[in-house]
């Protein structure tokens, strides 16, 4: 970091860190500074045995997603995730403090050149280094004034993205997930697809993504419940004495689907004024990116 030109970096722990290995820089006393929290610290535990220093992308963040049973691929709608934990993308990075889909970010002409430059060409290396890949293949991306960057890869539908879209979608996933594990997604027709839009608001426990107070008891959930094209998806709980209480950083995915996404957004912090625990904190301006572009 002492010998290169000073610029902004990003500096990662390269295990799994649930989220929270990515330390964005602006400076190279801030990127010295994350190699001693990964590095020495031990912030991250084990995850920060080794890390990566990487090149700072500037942008919005985007995320598509395909399922493939190594031959077919199922390219799925759009989504945009919120990874600050604070409003107007400020704080700490998280695990996704919201999302919602589709995005204006990623428009079908856009989406044919990521499933085309992107996914299709992911899966064929994969077949031909002899690791044929079937499932959901996940692309992080970033949409920055040079064109798309992939930041990361996983494989698996992602939190929050994978609420909104099964929000959406109207097809049996069962029958799409039977078809990738035979090899049989090109007999399928492809998924259909509520046009309607989703979004999905994370409520959180209190110190995340830093330490947190588990046990916490959580009240109105059956009233949330209530709220029409609602639902509550569960990420860190667990049932103790009959009642359900915070077990995780991540609690709740207070996911709605509406004419708009502006209603959208408005059933889904409708939910989230239902429930309560001590300390629970969401962002508030979760799809605002396609509301207020």
């Amino acid at each position: 970091l002492n010998e290169q030109e000073e610029k902004p970096l990003v500096v990662k722990a390269d295990g799994l860190a649930a989220g929270k290995g990515v330390i964005v820089c602006n400076t190279r006393d801030e990127a010295i500074d994350a190699v001693n929290r990964i590095a020495r610290d031990m912030e991250f535990g084990a995850a920060g045995d080794e890390f990566v220093i990487e090149e700072r992308l500037y942008g919005q963040e985007a995320s598509v997603l395909a399922i493939t049973d190594g031959r077919t691929l199922v390219t799925l709608p759009a989504a945009q995730d919120h990874k600050p934990a604070l409003d107007g993308d400020m704080g700490p990075n998280t695990g996704g403090m919201g999302a919602y889909s589709p995005t204006p970010l990623i428009d079908d002409a856009t989406q044919r050149k990521v499933e085309e430059e992107i996914l299709v060409p992911t899966v064929h290396a994969m077949k031909r280094s002899r690791n044929p890949f079937r499932g959901v293949l996940y692309a992080g991306l970033m949409v920055t004034p040079h064109g798309i960057r992939v930041l990361e890869y996983n494989v698996r539908f992602g939190d929050p993205e994978c609420q909104v879209l099964l929000m959406r979608l109207r097809s049996d996933l069962l029958d799409i997930l039977e078809a990738t594990v035979d090899g049989q997604l090109s007999a399928l027709q492809p998924p259909d697809w509520d046009p309607r839009p989703s979004v999905c608001v994370v409520m959180a426990s209190q110190g995340y993504p830093g330490a947190y107070q588990k046990g916490l008891p959580i009240r109105g959930l059956a009233q949330a419940a209530e709220v029409p094209d609602v639902k509550v998806f569960h990420a860190g709980t667990t049932v103790r004495d009959g009642a359900i209480v915070t077990t995780g950083g991540r609690v709740l995915g207070v996911t709605a689907i509406a004419e708009t996404t502006a209603l959208a957004k408005l059933q889904a912090y409708r939910a989230v004024k239902c429930i309560r625990w001590e300390g629970a904190w969401c962002r508030k301006d979760i799809a605002d990116k396609a509301i207020h572009p």
